[in-house]
Order: C-alpha cells, then structure tokens, then sequence
C-alpha cells in the first residue's frame, strides 16, 4: 500500500511540476484519500491538496530570514530554510518525509527534539535500519543534501521500489532545434557508412586471404 500511495504521489508531483510550479507544503494533512470500491478488493486513490503555498519553480522573492520556510517546517528542505530555495527538490524531500511517516507512523524527526538548525547542517531524518533496502534508496535519494541528487518525479517513479506500480508515465514534450535534428541525421548517416566499410572490409579479407599472390 505504501508503495502504491508514493506512485500516486510522485505522478502527483510530476504534473504540478510539469506546469512550471512547486508545492511547497506536501505533507499528510494536504492529502486526500478517496476509497474506490471494486468488485474483488478495496482500494484508494490520493490526491494532492491546498496549494496556497505553491511557488512557480525557482522564485525565491518570497524569502526572508524572518520567513526562513514556505510550507510547514519539520517537512521542509535544507536548501530552502537556508536560502528559500524553491524548486522541484524541495517537494521530493518532503516527499521522503512523507514515505517515512507511512512506514514509521511518526513524524520525521521523531527521534530528536526537532531545530531548524538540523536543516541548516544538512542532517536528514533516520531512516529505520528494517526497512526494505529499495526503500532505503529511494528515500535516500529523497533526502540527498543537493536538490539535484534528488532527481526528478518521473525519474524516481522508475525507481526499483516502485517497479510495477507505474501504469502510465506522462513524458513532458521535449523540443527539438533543428539544428539538434541536422545533427542528428549526420550521426545517423556516418553510423550506416562506418558500418558499411566494416562490411566491405571483411568481403575483402574472406576474398582476398585465399589467394598468396594476391596477398603478396
């Protein structure tokens, strides 16, 4: 179940991110569980909720050291209490302090007296030794200390601990410059023509190793 609630979650953030904006504030009291019921078992879908907070990706004119955090401080991350920066890393560590309160039952930083001055260092929430080593990873990749060591939404949505829960990945329109497809096309066409001496190269030499005095 905790695996298939982060897929929903990440497909979550991958669209909120795919439009240009940040959450700021992903936490479990801004999740909804709706039950969806079958004919063979029950299940739920979640959403993502209360974007009040959200910020477009990368604008930090909302930071000052009187407002060191946007969103709610115990999921927040280091880079952004620091120097309030707002991007696509901040809502994949909160993230990770998500998934962790779904294995744990706690909220992170459940075994210390919680400072912002932890952010500050870069310390990370503990990870409890029992659990699976894919979920390990992935949560250690959520809580990496640079944003982009955390990756992406849809490059996480890949990841080991959620293979097989991933039913459809949307992938954002990539624009390619022509100059990029002319390019492209002159790889293409040196690729045929260095695999075309390959094969006149070893015609020549099936022909060619028969006959000594063609050789000398």
């Amino acid at each position: 179940m905790i695996r298939k609630f982060t897929c929903m979650l990440l497909q979550g953030l991958a669209t909120i991110h795919e439009h240009g904006y940040v959450h700021c504030d992903l936490k479990p009291d801004n999740i909804l569980v709706f039950p969806k019921n079958d004919a063979w078992n029950r299940s739920y879908e979640l959403k993502i909720s209360d974007f009040g907070l959200s910020e477009r990706d990368g604008d930090s004119d909302w930071w000052s050291p009187s407002r060191p955090f946007a969103g709610t401080p115990i999921y927040m991350s280091p880079e952004s209490v620091s120097h309030g920066e707002t991007g696509r890393g901040l809502d994949l560590w909160s993230l990770g302090c998500v998934v962790l309160e779904m294995y744990t039952g706690k909220r992170p930083w459940w075994h210390k007296n919680y400072d912002l001055e932890d952010l500050k260092n870069c310390y990370e929430p503990l990870i409890p030794s029992d659990l699976p080593c894919d979920a390990k990873l992935f949560l250690m990749t959520c809580f990496a200390p640079e944003p982009e060591e955390r990756k992406d939404a849809l490059t996480l949505l890949r990841y080991s601990f959620l293979r097989g829960f991933v039913n459809k990945i949307r992938e954002p329109p990539v624009i390619v410059k022509k100059e990029k497809q002319r390019d492209f096309a002159q790889e293409l066409r040196l690729e045929d023509i260095v695999k075309r001496l390959k094969e006149l190269r070893s015609m020549r030499v099936t022909e060619v190793r028969p006959s000594k005095t063609i050789e000398t």
